[in-house]
């Protein structure tokens, strides 16, 4: 598969569990700008399925896990769906923003 987030390699990684990863932004817009990313090879949020739910909910809760471990006061959750929607990679993403021009 030519999917950019499927062929990263752990060392990339700066959390790893069994179904989810996270990696900085190599383009990040403000101090802290880390990607949330399933293993699971899923395109987007319209691509979700029933039997996806349970791995959303790791999404969100790595997430937060994430910012905790971090120490972010405040931080904001963005995904992007489909290239009108910003979305660049074809794979669910979800972005944790923090620190300075958070609400740019």
């Amino acid at each position: 598969m030519d999917c950019l987030f499927c062929n990263l390699k752990p060392e990339n990684y700066i959390y790893e569990d069994n179904n989810v990863f996270v990696i900085k932004d190599i383009h990040p817009v403000c101090e802290i700008h880390y990607l949330i990313i399933p293993k699971k090879h899923i395109e987007s949020i319209n691509h979700l399925e029933e039997k996806d739910k349970d791995l959303v909910g790791e999404l969100m809760l790595t997430a937060k896990k994430i910012a905790k471990e971090k120490a972010l006061d405040g931080y904001k959750l963005k995904i992007n769906v489909g290239r009108k929607g910003g979305q660049i990679i074809d794979h669910l993403h979800i972005h944790l923003l923090s620190g300075n021009k958070l609400w740019h």
